[in-house]
């Protein structure tokens, strides 16, 4: 088997593993009550983390046997993977819209990654990687905290996603500059970086098992299979001096690719944010676009009984044609 068929098969054989720990992970969130960022006593959970780990280990070996610009474009095809396996294993398909705006996230994506090269590229300075991990973890606490402030899930899920995707971006980076630095006759010089990666890496994946919490499954992980190469790409153009293929053709085909890719991120958003559907029949419970149980929001206009207790924080909109018992 020649190097660049090995390398395929790994970075598919990865995409693969990201996309079950991306099953496993939504499936605890939907039926955990407890912590929403660390289920630490759910063995699925610990599951989860393991293949994220089989996943990351089989990319670095991937990008070892062949060049960036092939093996990057294949991890995007994670959300593809998750899709058809989320409906085969776990009975979890997508709706249509979300299917095509999952489609369109990694098209657009994968044409972006494809366009750009890492020739030339050339190491971090320590004043750097100090500006590197102050911005990022200033944007991780800023979406964090517009995470924190939205009230409907599926922003709320978006925003947290998004805040993984910068996290595991930025560990990328680092991951990068610890490779090109490391020599085996120093092999703790790079500890700090080494600490840097860690705690981008614990929070990536904190984050991203929040975002998956009353979301479903489409929307975060294609927010944050986007957003994680956007960043370690855009900070490779930034700092390392990487560039895009095709010069100024290159660079107005990766705004085109990015645009596609926020689109799709768009529609999966507004797929998760839709109206409500109609009542289902008899004995069947009500169904979301991605076959999710339909959770009602406030402000949706939804129709309630009586409630038992004291609700002094429930804020309940009273539809007049519910009242008058039209359909």
């Amino acid at each position: 088997m020649s190097p660049l068929v090995l390398s395929v098969v790994l970075a598919l054989v990865s995409a693969v593993a990201y996309a079950a720990a991306a099953i496993v992970q939504e499936r605890v969130a939907a039926s955990a009550s407890g912590p929403r960022y660390a289920p630490l006593r759910r063995p699925a959970w610990w599951g989860a983390v393991l293949l994220n780990g089989v996943g990351a280990a089989l990319h670095v070996a991937a990008l070892a046997y062949g060049p960036l610009s092939l093996v990057q474009p294949l991890g995007a095809l994670t959300i593809v993977f998750a899709l058809p396996m989320a409906a085969l294993f776990v009975g979890r398909g997508a709706g249509r819209r979300a299917r095509h705006g999952a489609l369109m996230a990694t098209a657009g994506l994968a044409g972006l990654l494809s366009l750009t090269t890492g020739a030339d590229a050339r190491s971090l300075g320590d004043g750097q990687r100090w500006l590197l991990t102050g911005a990022a973890f200033g944007a991780v606490g800023l979406l964090f905290a517009c995470a924190r402030l939205v009230g409907r899930p599926a922003l709320r899920s978006v925003f947290l996603a998004t805040a993984a995707g910068v996290s595991f971006g930025a560990a990328s980076v680092f991951t990068k500059a610890v490779a090109g630095e490391w020599t085996p006759e120093a092999p703790l010089a790079e500890w700090t970086a080494l600490l840097v990666l860690s705690a981008f890496a614990v929070a990536g994946l904190l984050l991203s098992q929040a975002s998956y919490r009353g979301a479903g499954l489409a929307a975060p992980l294609a927010t944050l299979t986007v957003v994680n190469p956007v960043v370690a790409a855009a900070v490779g153009v930034t700092l390392f001096g990487e560039g895009f293929r095709y010069g100024a053709a290159g660079a107005v085909a990766a705004l085109i690719c990015g645009a596609v890719a926020a689109g799709g991120l768009v529609e999966l958003t507004l797929d998760r944010m839709g109206p409500a559907q109609a009542p289902p029949p008899a004995g069947k419970g009500p169904r979301g676009s991605d076959g999710d149980p339909a959770r009602p929001e406030i402000g949706q206009g939804v129709d309630v009984g009586a409630v038992s207790g004291t609700r002094p924080d429930l804020e309940v909109e009273m539809r007049s044609r519910a009242v008058a018992g039209r359909a």
